[in-house]
This record gives C-alpha cells, structure tokens and sequence, in this order.
C-alpha cells in the first residue's frame, strides 16, 4: 500500500446491550461492501443520549468479543469505555482520525441511529471525518429512514444493503425479563452470547435459582 492510498476503516458503535445478530449480520454487510480494511466495533461508555442506565461496561465488552468473534479484519475497541465521562461519537473519530490520517472512515449504523442522528452532539461536524452508511433495512416498517440528508450532504452517506432482521435489543430484554431462562432468545443472539446472559443473570426480573 503506497503513502497515497488511503484505508478504509469502518467505525460501529453502540451500546450492545445486548449485542446480536443482526449487529453482526451489519458489520458482516460493512465489511464486505465497504471493503473496509479494518472495522472498529466500540460498545458505549457513558450513554449521554440513553435514558436508562446501561448494562456494566465490562458485561457488554464480553458480549460484543462473543458477538463478533471470528469475523475476520473485525476489532473490538475499548476507547469509549475507558474515556471519562459522556462518550461522543465526534471525539472517536477524530482520535481515529489522529492515529490513522490517512484513513478514510466509514461510520456504520442502523436505521434506528440513522433516524435520530440530527440530535447527536455537533452530527454535521461528522461528515467533515467520516462517510455515513446506513444499513437498508425499510422493509421492517415499511416507511424511509425518517432522516433524509440535504442534497449538499447527499454525497457523504451511503445505503448498505442488508437483509431484513426483526430485532432490537430492546426487544431480548424485554423477552429475557418476562421469562425464566435465555433460551428464548436463541434465535436472536448467538448462542455464547445467550449463555452469557443466563450465567450473569442480565435483564432478568426472577431471583438466581428461581
């Protein structure tokens, strides 16, 4: 690679709380339209934009390396657990930005993300750093992405085309606390990742042991 190419990195937040298939079915979608040279996978620190306390970082550190192990060209970054205070997406970048400059950076998200972006602290600031790609998934409500870029802003976001996957981690919470084990929700995370949950007892409302 020659001092005039440029990588291409790709950066995937989220609280990961629990993360899931369709998280990974995304990053597997990045990766490979994309041809991302690397992708970083980075859970919350301090949500500023969560109304609900998260999960212990630690706990949703594990579940992401469950997540997304053996994806190739794939790295879990820890940066925003372990920076102080509320954790912005715009100070990631321009770290990765500092470390890497001759990096081009692609940042991954939903449709969900992609809907309340205009409410992210300094979010136009964003595409002086990196190119917004959003996962194409308007099957699941039947309606466009509700934030639309202007036409001056058109050029710096990018439609991933992803498989249609009905699920929300708000969604396996709210199944792990209105059942007695983790096993309903198998076919929404992985396996070790469902295992996880029940040995730490994450998001159930029942005692251990009952």
């Amino acid at each position: 690679m020659t001092a005039s190419t440029s990588l291409k990195v790709g950066v995937f937040g989220g609280a990961y709380d629990p993360p899931h298939l369709a998280h990974r079915a995304l990053a597997e979608v990045a990766l490979d339209q994309l041809q991302l040279n690397t992708l970083h996978v980075l859970p919350t620190g301090q949500a500023w934009h969560k109304s609900r306390p998260l999960t212990p970082a630690h706990h949703r550190l594990a579940m992401a390396q469950l997540n997304f192990a053996g994806l190739d060209r794939l790295t879990i970054d820890q940066r925003e657990i372990l920076r102080p205070g509320p954790s912005y997406t715009l100070d990631t970048l321009r770290e990765i930005q500092s470390e890497q400059p001759l990096a081009e950076l692609f940042l991954v998200m939903g449709k969900d993300q992609a809907d309340v972006l205009p409410t992210w602290k300094d979010w136009e600031q964003i595409l002086d750093f990196a190119t917004i790609c959003v996962a194409d998934r308007d099957g699941l409500t039947g309606q466009q992405t509700q934030f639309m870029p202007t036409e001056q802003m058109a050029h710096r976001f990018i439609r991933l085309n992803m498989p249609l996957m009905d699920i929300s981690a708000t969604g396996i919470r709210a199944r792990v606390a209105t059942d007695l084990d983790s096993r309903g929700i198998t076919p929404l995370v992985c396996e070790p990742v469902a295992r996880y949950i029940e040995e730490h007892h994450l998001y159930s409302t029942h005692p251990p042991g009952t």
